[in-house]
């Protein structure tokens, strides 16, 4: 998607890129963030005695990823926690899948926000957020602050496409935060428009929803 232009934001005086894949793009800081990776996703579920999954979801993560950090060429890569789904999904990785994580991290200054429920990765820092200027990441939004990026909730916009209803992941800004699409491969999405989403976002706020194309829709458009 390396060819679908991104979705200029607006967010505390910085100008951020909302891109395809789902990543966010800071140019005047030479950073790329990205939200809920949710490596070992298929071995998690197997291992509970859930369907067995295909178990190629984290090298897929991982390579889609690895085209963003290609296409931007970042200077610092966040990752907005639940980058594993649980402890032992991250030492189960299989070696090449190791080996793919640990050439990522070496590419950029890497910096693991901590999720609900996961360790921090291989290499990096591990933060419980980050505050830069006058923008703060972290993992679950919080009431009543701004300048904030987050991911945790994996919001999903329903629509209708050439007669079609679909399900997209889309980012959800407003004049003080700005909400993450889930980045792994095998996340699910809950509805922008049901709670808690809907009482986070302030009134104007837009979904930008990421694939092919992106589309800038106002939440007050959408009727529940």
């Amino acid at each position: 998607m390396q060819d679908t232009p991104p979705v200029t934001l607006s967010l505390a005086g910085c100008r951020l890129e909302a891109r395809a894949a789902g990543t966010l793009w800071w140019p005047e800081q030479r950073l790329l963030c990205v939200a809920d990776l949710h490596l070992g996703r298929a071995e998690r579920t197997a291992r509970r005695g859930g369907a067995l999954l295909p178990p190629y979801e984290t090298r897929d993560t991982l390579t889609r990823f690895e085209a963003e950090i290609a296409a931007c060429a970042p200077r610092t890569v966040v990752a907005l926690g639940d980058s594993f789904d649980d402890d032992s999904a991250a030492e189960a990785l299989e070696a090449e899948e190791r080996a793919l994580l640990a050439r990522l991290t070496a590419r950029a200054e890497w910096v693991w926000i901590s999720g609900n429920h996961d360790p921090a990765g291989p290499g990096g820092t591990a933060l419980p957020e980050l505050a830069l200027g006058p923008l703060t990441f972290r993992h679950i939004a919080q009431a009543g602050a701004s300048g904030e990026i987050s991911g945790h909730w994996h919001p999903k916009i329903r629509l209708s496409l050439a007669g079609r209803a679909l399900s997209r992941p889309c980012f959800l800004s407003d004049a003080a935060r700005l909400i993450m699409p889930a980045f792994g491969t095998y996340t699910g999405g809950l509805d922008c428009r049901r709670p808690p989403l809907a009482g986070l976002m302030a009134p104007g706020a837009r979904a930008v929803v990421i694939g092919r194309p992106m589309l800038c829709i106002p939440l007050a458009a959408q009727a529940a």
